[in-house]
């Protein structure tokens, strides 16, 4: 698991480092994005994900890689959001941005940590379409979630399903490293 998790943080610099630039570039504006809109922007990436993996052809030269940290992104933007409430304005600087970012990246490892240790790394043997298809399955659920204003009976909430997301998104692209 030592692998995992030096392959893990080394996703996540790549992730953390596009996320700074783009917060130099833009700012907090992805602030006044409600999760309903974090939630379409991951269902959009992991889409687009589906049809590289299906269609002989592509009309658009970005391959999965980019998509699936654009995933990772958006689901620790969307775990910002249930944290800290949607804002009218831009109101994160890139140092609270950062703070913010690292912090759910930390929780989030951890959880893969525990579920890796008790799964065996059981995703290791799986396929990258399987994890696509996965990240999709959680978007659906998450959808539901919100189309329910956030009410579950019995299922985790939906933090649980980003962090997932995440997660799903990291072992792909540790998966394509490796292939």
């Amino acid at each position: 698991m030592a692998d995992t998790s030096k392959q893990y943080d080394g996703i996540i610099e790549t992730c953390r480092s596009l996320f700074i630039n783009k917060m130099k570039d833009y700012g907090s504006a992805w602030r006044i994005l409600r999760l309903p809109s974090l939630t379409d922007q991951i269902f959009i990436k992991t889409q687009r994900i589906r049809g590289l993996q299906q269609n002989a052809v592509q009309k658009v030269d970005e391959g999965q890689v980019s998509e699936f940290i654009g995933i990772i992104n958006y689901s620790i933007m969307a775990l910002i959001q249930l944290e800290k409430g949607v804002v009218e304005q831009p109101d994160l600087n890139l140092e609270q941005a950062t703070k913010e970012y690292d912090k759910h990246v930390a929780e989030t490892k951890e959880l893969m940590m525990n579920k890796n240790h008790d799964y065996g790394e059981a995703w290791r043997d799986m396929r990258v379409s399987s994890l696509t298809d996965l990240i999709l399955q959680k978007l659906l659920r998450v959808k539901q979630i919100e189309d329910n204003k956030g009410k579950t009976l019995v299922s985790e909430g939906i933090d649980a399903n980003y962090q997932d997301m995440i997660n799903y998104a990291i072992f792909a692209l540790i998966l394509l490293e490796e292939n």
